[in-house]
């Protein structure tokens, strides 16, 4: 088992001094990897509900170091750490700038990067960035991850797409890790393990989305989805529960 840790992205250690100075001894104490979060801005009001507090609303008070900042700060200080997003909301980003940065980031890390991805959930922010349709947030997802996997192993590439394309381009230098930094997907189940099939080389559940069971409950669910889309998942299947986590995912707008 690899241990990891949250780095600060917002409150009173989300400094130079404070970011660094985890990062440095989470290395030294032998840890495996270092999380960074993602938000841009936060808006003064919002209709949109948190999904991991019982509450709705999300903790935050407006304030957030941006994620790449963060990541090529640590990756200068550090040596071995696993610098890993945790998660990087893509549909709001740009999926050609994105992944370049991503490239950039292995290449000078030595090849440190995991990159986590989700959908995200705060309609706000993604209208302020001007993205795409939220209400297609998850197909954009999926569109974004195999621009990236295109741009990573592929030159000159070409892409045409549903919401984006490009042709004859290159984008160089590829990351260092062969045949690209790992993807963990973020998401609950159904649809965040389909994503995680599908693309990714992890899946990262996450526990703490109020009155869901227990993500064990999924997991031989989620080996019999790899098991027929041919991924080899290391889960033992023990048969399958039904969950109402299908109705919950479709009508947080997760598609």
């Amino acid at each position: 088992m690899r241990y990891g840790f949250y780095l600060p992205t917002r409150g009173p250690s989300a400094t130079r001094k404070g970011v660094l100075s985890l990062a440095r001894e989470g290395e030294k104490l032998g840890f495996h990897s270092a999380m960074i979060a993602d938000h841009v801005v936060f808006p003064v009001k919002s209709e949109s509900d948190y999904p991991y507090t019982l509450d709705r609303k999300h903790p935050g008070g407006g304030d957030a170091l941006e994620t790449f900042s963060i990541l090529g700060v640590v990756a200068g200080a550090t040596e071995k750490l696993r610098l890993v997003t945790s998660v990087l909301v893509l549909p709001y980003r740009n999926p050609v700038l994105t992944a370049k940065m991503v490239a950039s980031l292995d290449v000078l890390s030595n090849g440190r990067v995991t990159l986590g991805v989700g959908v995200g959930w705060l309609k706000e922010e993604f209208d302020a960035l001007d993205s795409p349709d939220f209400d297609k947030r998850g197909a954009v997802t999926d569109e974004w991850l195999a621009i990236f996997k295109n741009l990573w192993t592929t030159s000159p590439a070409t892409f045409k797409g549903r919401f984006y394309d490009y042709s004859d381009v290159r984008c160089e230098p590829f990351p260092l890790q062969k045949p690209h930094p790992p993807i963990w997907v973020g998401g609950a189940f159904p649809y965040g393990a389909r994503r995680a099939i599908r693309y990714g080389d992890g899946w990262m559940p996450h526990r703490a989305r109020p009155n869901y069971p227990n993500v064990r409950d999924f997991l031989p669910e989620f080996a019999k989805l790899a098991k027929e889309a041919n991924r080899d998942v290391p889960v033992t299947i023990w048969g399958a529960k039904d969950s109402d986590m299908l109705k919950a995912d479709r009508d947080a707008g997760v598609v």
